[in-house]
């Protein structure tokens, strides 16, 4: 009697999931959607577990969120893995989190392919372990004539490094003669950075209750909106994500005007 009660809720939730995600492809979804996945090791501290269980933990519900935005006609998925100040992390922390790459991509590629999903990186590849680099290589590779959701993994990424990168090769082709200071504008300076080939994010979303973007993506979020959670992103569920968008298209974004 109790496993059929539990099959009831469980067919009973996946019902009320696929209604409310009918709901949401009735309006207009966000085009890029930006995540600051934080709380995996509070998460694992809560469990009496080490934090790399967090972490592990976390890496099951890329997936799923991942599937849910190709569901839902998302363009761009990024994800705020690892951060340039995240080498300060306990040593077997950093070497645990530069293995999830690897085993993430090679468990889920296939289905990745098979949803067509490019896989994308910004970040700065060459300070990675060789094993993370060809890992994210070859999903690259064996993704990029895939034209669905972009699943764009922020790793090992600074938007003070970033930004600041962009300001001296706009110097440098000023300097060449490449880049007059009359051609220098907002969309031309964001060519520079390591987003050149995306839209900005129309919605940011940080688990774990903290209020901050961590040095995540400051130029690009200029007019994005924000929407925090106190959840920790292991506990994150589509709900959670189809909340964070209905909240969205609640929004007027209106970019200065009125």
């Amino acid at each position: 009697m109790l496993n059929k009660i539990r099959l009831w809720k469980n067919q009973n939730n996946s019902s009320t999931l696929r209604d409310k995600i009918e709901e949401i492809k009735k309006l207009p979804v966000p085009e890029h959607v930006a995540i600051i996945m934080d709380g995996n090791g509070r998460w694992a501290k809560k469990r009496a577990l080490p934090r790399v269980a967090g972490h592990h933990e976390g890496m099951k519900i890329v997936r799923k969120t991942t599937m849910l935005a190709n569901n839902l006609g998302i363009k761009t998925l990024t994800l705020y893995a690892f951060s340039t100040e995240n080498w300060k992390r306990p040593k077997n922390e950093v070497d645990y989190i530069m293995k999830l790459p690897e085993e993430f991509l090679g468990t889920f590629l296939p289905e990745l392919i098979e949803n067509n999903v490019q896989v994308k990186m910004m970040g700065y590849q060459d300070q990675l372990p060789g094993h993370t680099r060809r890992a994210i290589e070859k999903a690259m590779e064996q993704t990029k004539d895939n034209d669905g959701l972009v699943l764009n993994f922020a790793l090992n990424y600074g938007s003070r490094a970033e930004i600041l990168d962009a300001v001296k090769k706009v110097l440098n082709d000023h300097n060449s003669g490449i880049l007059k200071e009359t051609d220098l504008n907002e969309d031309v300076f964001s060519s520079y950075l390591m987003t050149a080939n995306f839209k900005d994010p129309d919605l940011l979303i940080r688990t774990s209750g903290e209020i901050r973007l961590s040095n995540f993506m400051l130029w690009q979020l200029a007019y994005s909106e924000f929407w925090f959670t106190d959840v920790l992103w292991p506990d994150f569920s589509e709900g959670h994500l189809l909340e964070a968008i209905d909240v969205y298209q609640k929004r007027q974004r209106r970019f200065g005007g009125i």
